[in-house]
């Protein structure tokens, strides 16, 4: 049992188990992140301060989805990168075949009380397959908040 301090976050424990999901079910898990000085991302991909990443095991290799950090190689553009997400950036996970998964809220001050929201799919087609991250914006879902 915990102690009086504040509880660890469920971000992490929930993108494990929607990954996990993902992966069993066929599709292909994405995140969303919101950029800022603690993200290692190659910068030339973010657009609007965000970046969408495949972090399937096809497009990915050494992933480690910690309760602090998400972490694995990827190649961009044919380039091998190390990326490094810490998990309070995380602003959803979801599959690019439908769309389904979770958000989660991001803010530049980290919240461990913030609210969940679900997400929808969105009525545009998933882009074409490959092995590298997904390109920022494409099949973003619609996020709705949960009542």
């Amino acid at each position: 049992m915990i102690g009086s301090g504040e509880l660890p976050s469920t971000r992490p424990y929930l993108i494990r188990a929607l990954y996990e999901w993902c992966s069993d079910n066929g599709f292909t898990p994405y995140v969303a992140v919101k950029v800022d000085h603690s993200v290692q991302v190659p910068r030339e991909y973010v657009q609007g301060g965000e970046i969408v990443l495949n972090v399937s095991m096809d497009a990915t290799s050494s992933l480690k989805l910690g309760n602090e950090f998400i972490e694995f190689k990827a190649r961009f553009g044919g380039k091998p990168r190390d990326i490094m997400v810490p998990i309070h950036r995380v602003m959803a996970i979801y599959a690019r075949e439908n769309g389904q998964g979770m958000a989660f809220p991001v803010s530049d001050e980290e919240s461990s009380s913030a609210s969940l929201t679900a997400v929808e799919p969105q009525d545009e087609a998933p882009p074409s397959g490959g092995d590298k991250p997904a390109a920022p914006g494409s099949t973003r879902p619609t996020l709705k908040r949960i009542k």
